[in-house]
């Protein structure tokens, strides 16, 4: 999801299910009224829901920043008969590791306390 997709997201839907794992921040002082405000301006959506759909934007935009890395490896072949060869960079590293964290909260939220 893009920043500029927010908007119209916090206008028509509800926040997706959370984790049973808490963080806690403090934010700069001045971010932290800009939170505010976006609360006010948009009543359906809590600060805790607009800092998740920042950051889960944010988290999406870094992502597709990471840089392509011509692995060694074909994993496909384009319409044209060239080959595809895989990302040896760091997006194969991160759909790793957020795949391991994510078996591991899916498992703490079916064993946390139902309220």
């Amino acid at each position: 999801m893009k920043i500029r997709d927010l908007l119209k997201e916090w206008e028509d839907t509800a926040a997706s299910p959370r984790t049973a794992h808490e963080y806690r921040l403090h934010l700069p002082i001045y971010e932290a009224a800009k939170v505010s405000a976006l609360a006010e301006m948009y009543p359906g959506r809590t600060e805790e829901q607009i800092i998740t759909d920042l950051l889960t934007a944010a988290l999406d935009e870094l992502q597709a920043s990471f840089p392509y890395i011509k692995g060694d490896d074909v994993v496909a072949w384009d319409e044209e008969g060239d080959p595809i060869y895989e990302d040896a960079g760091l997006t194969p590293r991160f759909h790793r590791r957020t795949e391991t964290h994510l078996k591991r909260l899916k498992q703490e939220l079916k064993e946390a306390p139902q309220d």
